[in-house]
């Protein structure tokens, strides 16, 4: 089994409490409201929200997956970070990966603004390599959900506050 790891940070003009909330508290009433094309519904499994949360997430009529589990590792609401495994789904077995494990930090930028750093370890089966389109194509779509919350954010100034 190997390990693969990718780093990303972005920048976000909402202020890190209101983006943790929205983003990553409750983002799964949030994008199946503004995307249902990307997001349809997520159906808690196990948990009541805090860690060991094991979630189901169902993608929209347009993608090439049916559906992945998460299962939340940690969640520090006073520091803005998120940790989370995606643990089951065809998105991992067609490309087989065991899971993958996220970090992700909203840090308080000096406009009052987020800067967004996460990190995500590919756990591969056997001595399969990640490859790169792979890992941007879904920094992409993470990236272009990301943009539609932060712009739901701006044009609902009231929300998430």
């Amino acid at each position: 089994m190997g390990v693969f790891t990718y780093e990303t940070e972005f920048t976000s003009i909402i202020p890190p409490a209101r983006l943790f909330r929205s983003f990553i508290l409750d983002v799964d009433n949030l994008i199946p409201k503004i995307a249902p094309q990307a997001i349809k519904g997520t159906e808690i499994l196990q948990g009541d929200g805090k860690p060991g949360t094991i979630k189901k997430v169902t993608f929209g009529e347009g993608s090439q997956f049916g559906s992945v589990t998460h299962k939340i590792d940690g969640i520090d609401k006073d520091n803005f970070v998120y940790n989370y495994s995606l643990i089951e789904g065809d998105v991992l077995s067609d490309h087989k990966i065991e899971k993958v494990s996220y970090e992700t930090k909203l840090l308080a930028s000096a406009d009052g603004g987020t800067a967004v750093k996460s990190i995500s370890n590919y756990h591969t089966i056997a001595d399969v390599e990640i490859k790169e389109e792979h890992v941007k194509a879904g920094k992409e779509k993470a990236s272009q959900l990301f943009k539609l919350v932060e712009g739901y954010l701006l044009a609902n100034p009231e929300s998430y506050n």
